[in-house]
């Protein structure tokens, strides 16, 4: 374990570029691995969680190398012609990896087992599972419709129409990654807008979607037996990373920092909103659309913060962001009210109850709820910090950069159980910050 202790920051000052989107960089890889001819990717996050992806698509026969420069090749073997991989699919950590990847396979003659690490293997499985049967695909999985899993695909798959239960851009991808190579129209149904990179990134690689509304719902069928051609990628900063950035430059006063490129897709900038809500002085410079996705360069200077009431509509789109965003709200002026977050407890942990005993180890005053929580700040001074507690972070990395960025405010540092999580998505967050705050 490498515990570490994350003390009074000076100003955050500089420019600094977050790693690539991790949603968008697993897409890019496994629809270039599905694509015909060689698709080109730069700027992807170079993650664990990614790399277990690139990992997984060489297994199916996907040609993946990647340049010195950074650039990553990609020779597509072609949709339905995927091999049936030799030895299991080691997941690790990833939840984006394994479900859609389940949702690929679900519609090609291969059987293929899923595997992961601890945390992976207790995350629930059943909500692919479900409509990826429906479509004709037969699962073996653990008890609790965990990992590992054995995956039979049916060739040809059925179309189907499916609602989501849950709000969960995953499930949809499944489903719409299982109807590329199924004869027909399959359509997914979503009554809450989730983060869209699937429908516009494969529109780019050439397949045919339809997106519409219904009654206030979101509909969007996909066209099977697509031939989707190789393209080149550049992934947008990830703004789930950003915020930890965000967060931290609001809270340490002085500081006035620019996070260059920062991809702002509306079903995921919701942590930029709601820190605007509280009074966080962020500016988006350079508006541009990299790739079908909206980016800019965001300037954000310390401001005291006040706390709301955030409006559950808004969970979606920052559901990975709550972490940092309770960490905000400990520093601010008033009460912050978060409901609506069922989903955190499913998590890499439990991040409502996770971070309730984090943020009281570090001096925070929180009442946990059924599906949220509720945080007194103080008003903007530092946190009283951890004498003698020790944050658990449950092997979660956004708990562990969390808090992190909590320590940057504390009067005697925050310490950390375990810092060697951060790498499944963000490895260079420590050099990162350690540089801004110079």
């Amino acid at each position: 374990m490498a515990a570490h202790t994350f003390y009074s920051s000076a100003p955050l000052t500089g420019r600094l570029r977050v790693p690539g989107d991790k949603s968008i960089s697993h897409r890019a890889l496994m629809f270039a691995g599905l694509a015909i001819g060689e698709s080109r990717i730069s700027g992807l996050l170079e993650g664990e969680d990614v790399l277990a992806t690139a990992a997984a698509m060489r297994q199916l026969g996907a040609q993946i190398e990647r340049l010195d420069d950074g650039t990553w090749l990609v020779n597509g073997a072609g949709l339905g012609s995927l091999v049936e991989p030799r030895t299991a699919l080691d997941m690790g950590n990833s939840g984006t990896s394994t479900r859609l990847m389940m949702g690929l396979l679900a519609s090609h003659a291969i059987t293929a087992t899923f595997v992961g690490d601890a945390s992976l293997s207790g995350r629930p499985m059943n909500r692919v599972i479900e409509p990826l049967s429906q479509m004709g695909a037969s699962f073996e999985a653990s008890s609790g419709g965990t990992l590992p899993c054995m995956v039979r695909g049916a060739f040809p798959a059925v179309p189907i129409t499916y609602r989501l239960p849950v709000a969960s851009a995953q499930v949809k991808s499944a489903v719409l990654l299982a109807g590329l190579n199924t004869p027909g129209i399959t359509t997914v149904i979503e009554p809450v807008a989730t983060r869209d990179h699937t429908e516009r990134m494969l529109t780019g690689f050439g397949a045919k979607l339809e997106i519409g509304e219904d009654s206030g719902e979101r509909v969007i069928s996909i066209h099977g037996e697509a031939d989707l051609t190789a393209m080149d990628v550049t992934v947008p900063g990830d703004p789930s990373s950003a915020a930890f950035f965000l967060v931290a430059a609001s809270i340490v006063p002085g500081s006035d920092l620019v996070i260059e490129n920062v991809g702002l897709n509306p079903t995921r900038a919701g942590i930029v909103t709601v820190l605007k809500q509280m009074g966080a002085d962020i500016e988006e410079l350079n508006a541009r659309e990299v790739g079908g996705e909206p980016v800019a360069d965001l300037r954000v200077r310390h401001a005291p913060l006040t706390g709301i009431e955030v409006d559950p509509a808004i969970v979606p789109s920052m559901v990975d962001e709550f972490p940092v965003l309770f960490v905000a709200a400990a520093f601010a002026e008033g009460t912050t009210v978060c409901t609506g977050l069922e989903e955190l407890r499913v998590k890499e942990s439990d991040r409502i109850s996770v971070m309730a005993a984090a943020l009281t180890a570090a001096g925070a005053r929180v009442e946990e709820q059924e599906d949220g929580l509720t945080i007194h700040g103080t008003g903007g001074e530092p946190l009283r910090g951890t004498s003698n507690a020790r944050v658990k972070t449950h092997l979660d990395h956004r708990i562990a950069m969390s808090m992190a960025v909590a320590g940057l405010a504390s009067k005697d540092g925050v310490e950390i159980d375990d810092t060697a999580p951060i790498a499944t998505s963000f490895p260079t967050f420590m050099p990162m910050l350690k540089d801004a705050a110079k």
